[in-house]
């Protein structure tokens, strides 16, 4: 064969290999396409509204986006050193410590985009949003099936708990992205004989970013660390949970020195909000947590009231879950104690779902919805063994279901006899799923209806005194703090949005005075002898006497 037959042949082979590599690539873009544009439109459903509900933006809110802005522009926070660990936010007797995620992540949006309440809002519940996309994924990986997969995907779009929850701009949303996140990383590690390296790597990264997420991750990172003892049933998963554990101990170093160098911050909030105490004897500390361990798991909180603090949850919109989602829950409950207690995957589920209260369960606030927000995921995931009963060919609901997650759907369904027909499972889960769309249905339209009026919840007024104070000539303008909280970080905020000068603004100390004659926006009742420009809910603009 000439050189030159040969090389035509070789031009014809490489032709055609780009030939099927376009086609290949064609098809997975065909395949993908789909998707994207599915999931952008439930995103756009998803986040209507947004701008006007709710209304305003909470202390927290203006606390934790201010910081991240500064940031983002100064490599510090409003306080403390370059690239914290800790943040230290609010004065006086209201200093806290903000976590570190959720402010590093807020400042890479502030990197390229302006500061508004919309992009953060909006950061928050893309946050939110993809935790419930992953966790439908997670439910076909543990399933073998797609429906499942966006059935749950979509029982966690539409659950009250989760839509709420992503719309407050502050630290709390991240909670159950990184415990699907750490959930993912474990089941991918616990179907192996053999945990790889990489394997180790993320689920200790996973561990270690819920635990510095936010107030309820300082429990949560160390309880779901310690449930890994349910995978180690043989030697070489003896080592790799050992070698895990290690390698987390070694991610809370940084608090353990913090605390060291800052003795008591770390606890300021957790003595604030719980009701346990080194000064009260053990047992009466542990009767209280074992009530109120109980009383977290009340079905009026969870289905008819859910948190009754109206900025976690709004009141009269029902509860914070849904009766139907929760009747495939109870199904899901039932299979896994009954037939698939035994699979460690399945094990560390049910142990997940009672630690996942913990963190709610030492807070003083009963069905505080930001300390409980692991425990809908855990609900969810047993939500999938309940599907995969409705939708089994010859469903038995305590047939056993095979271990193996790698079989195909088929397979991992039961042979057993039916003793129910099948047709009439399925009706029943129209039924359920149809019923779950009414539930949607009636709680958005009360949300986007009474949603806006949570005004004093979500300081709205204090635009409008920041407004009149900012209309007078008179500066710089005082921030007083009283009763009614940390206000001054409002007015820090909204002049960053509007690219005024903070340095227009003067923090009053706790009993200090503003000079005679200078605007002052107080949160404060007391004013004796003042001048008032407005009054706005708990806000009062004045001149100083």
């Amino acid at each position: 064969m000439s050189a030159e037959t040969q090389a035509n042949t070789l031009d014809l082979k490489a032709a055609k290999n780009t030939s099927f590599s376009i086609k290949a690539v064609s098809k997975r873009v065909l395949r993908i396409a789909p998707w994207v544009v599915g999931l952008g439109l439930v995103f756009a459903i998803y986040t209507s509204g947004l701008s006007k509900n709710p209304r305003g933006f909470f202390m927290d809110e203006s606390c934790t986006a201010y910081n991240a802005y500064l940031l983002a522009h100064t490599g510090a926070g409003e306080f403390g050193p370059r690239f914290p660990f800790f943040f230290e936010v609010y004065r006086g007797e209201y200093v806290q410590y903000y976590h570190p995620v959720d402010e590093y992540l807020l400042a890479l949006v502030f990197l390229f985009r302006s500061p508004s309440i919309l992009l953060v809002r909006m950061y928050s519940t893309f946050l939110m949003f993809s935790a419930c996309v992953l966790l439908g994924f997670l439910a076909k990986r543990i399933s073998g099936s797609y429906l499942i997969g966006c059935i749950i995907g979509a029982f966690a779009l539409v659950t009250p708990w989760f839509f709420e929850v992503g719309r407050l701009a502050w630290e709390a949303h991240l909670v159950p992205l990184l415990t699907i996140l750490f959930l993912h990383a474990l089941y991918h590690a616990q179907r192996k004989e053999k945990w790889s390296l990489l394997d180790i790597a993320l689920i200790v990264l996973s561990l270690g970013l819920l635990t510095y997420c936010y107030a309820s991750g300082r429990a949560l990172g160390p309880l779901m660390a310690a449930g890994l003892v349910f995978f180690a049933t043989t030697r070489k998963q003896i080592i790799a949970v050992a070698t895990t554990w290690t390698l987390y101990a070694v991610t809370l170093l940084p608090a353990f020195l913090f605390g060291q160098q800052h003795p008591g911050v770390l606890m300021k909030r957790f003595i604030e909000t719980s009701y346990l105490r080194t000064t009260i004897p053990l047992g009466d500390n542990l009767d209280r947590f074992i009530a109120r361990f109980l009383e977290d798991q009340s079905l009026i909180g969870l289905l008819l009231t859910g948190d009754l603090h109206s900025r976690h949850h709004l009141q009269g919109s029902g509860g914070a879950f849904f009766y139907s989602i929760f009747a495939i829950v109870v199904i899901g409950f039932v299979i896994v104690v009954a037939r698939r207690r035994n699979d460690p995957w399945w094990r560390f589920v049910l142990y997940g779902l009672a630690a996942a209260i913990v963190p709610g369960a030492i807070t003083s606030w009963p069905t505080h919805a930001l300390r409980l927000l692991a425990w809908p995921v855990f609900l969810l995931l047993l939500a999938v063994p309940g599907l995969e009963w409705f939708l089994a060919r010859k469903p038995n609901l305590l047939a056993s279901s095979s271990a193996e997650p790698a079989k195909a759907d088929d397979d991992r369904r039961s042979t057993t006899e039916s003793f129910v027909p099948r047709p009439v499972l399925l009706s029943l889960l129209v039924i359920v799923l149809g019923f779950c769309a009414v539930e949607t249905y009636w709680f958005q339209t009360v949300y986007r209806r009474e949603g806006p009026k949570r005004e004093g919840e979500f300081d709205v007024d204090y635009k409008k005194a920041y407004d009149a104070a900012v209309n007078q000539s008179s500066r710089p303008i005082y921030l007083e703090d009283g009763r009614w909280g940390p206000g001054y970080i409002h007015a820090l905020w909204y002049a960053t949005l509007e690219k005024r000068p903070t340095s227009e603004f003067t923090y009053l100390p706790s009993g200090s005075k503003a000079p005679s004659g200078a605007v002052v926006i107080s949160t404060s009742d007391v004013c004796e002898g003042c001048e008032t420009i407005t009054r706005a809910y708990v806000y009062h603009v004045y001149r100083a006497p």
